[in-house]
């Protein structure tokens, strides 16, 4: 477990399971007071229980108002929050056949406006202050366009675009601000999947990397490493040797 860590109060939002769970669980043993969102209260209850140092906000990321009362609720009663970590996210796979218009723009509302929501609050604070560290968890499928990710790629793929808007003006106000790219992790996300998973890590060890990265104050942090090096070379590819890989991928997504 990684010590001495930079930061004394941390934010987390979707922190109930996976590795929002995991990376409350590791940051409270290191001794940061943890702050520990997500919708379900009885999760986070069960967080508190294991471990001291953890206290839960219970919040939909998608209610402004709620944003903004449980981030000085937070402020109030922990302290400045050093370090916000907006993990918030659902998975649906869709493609075109299955396209459902109200799932996408519920896909969008809780992975993009649940992102947007807490950093407009969290962000001027940290501006003001000249100090502090954000990091949005995007996708690895926010590089290129997958099948059946025709919901939650473009949603990450905006993460990515936001995180590379906001890194040099944040740096004038002194705020560090990191992307972190997961691919494949075992959480209750996943394992609705039922197309092959290839490197998949454990939410601990996903969880711990990314401790590792944003200690060390890196923007992108991406794992595994075999996974993120190929979604990597995929976005250079051009586009036509691109789609005819996509197009051999496709029965691999399939739900049909």
């Amino acid at each position: 477990m990684t010590k001495n860590l930079p930061w004394a109060t941390a934010w987390v939002t979707g922190a109930s399971s996976g590795i929002g769970r995991e990376l409350v669980l590791q940051l409270a043993q290191a001794g940061v007071k943890v702050a520990a969102s997500a919708r379900s209260a009885d999760k986070l209850g069960e967080l508190e229980r294991v471990q001291p140092g953890i206290r839960s906000y219970p919040l939909d990321v998608t209610d402004a108002a709620a944003v903004a009362r449980t981030c000085t609720e937070i402020n109030a009663q922990l302290g400045s929050i050093d370090l916000v970590v907006l993990n918030a996210a659902v998975w649906q796979p869709m493609g075109a056949k299955d396209f459902d218009c109200e799932a996408a723009i519920q896909v969008g509302n809780v992975n993009y406006n649940g992102v947007v929501w807490p950093l407009s609050v969290v962000m001027p604070q940290m501006m003001k202050r000249r100090s502090g560290q954000i990091a949005l968890v995007g996708s690895v499928a926010g590089f290129r366009g997958l099948p059946k990710s025709v919901t939650y790629a473009p949603s990450k793929a905006a993460l990515i675009n936001l995180t590379e808007t906001l890194k040099t003006d944040l740096e004038d106000y002194g705020v560090k601000i990191s992307i972190i790219n997961p691919g494949f992790v075992d959480t209750p996300m996943t394992r609705i999947n039922t197309f092959p998973m290839p490197f998949m890590v454990t939410a601990p060890d996903a969880a711990a990397r990314m401790i590792t990265g944003l200690k060390a104050g890196r923007y992108e942090i991406g794992f595994p490493w075999p996974t993120f090096r190929m979604m990597k070379l995929f976005r250079k590819m051009p586009n036509q040797l691109y789609f005819l890989i996509t197009r051999f991928m496709q029965p691999l997504g399939s739900q049909d």
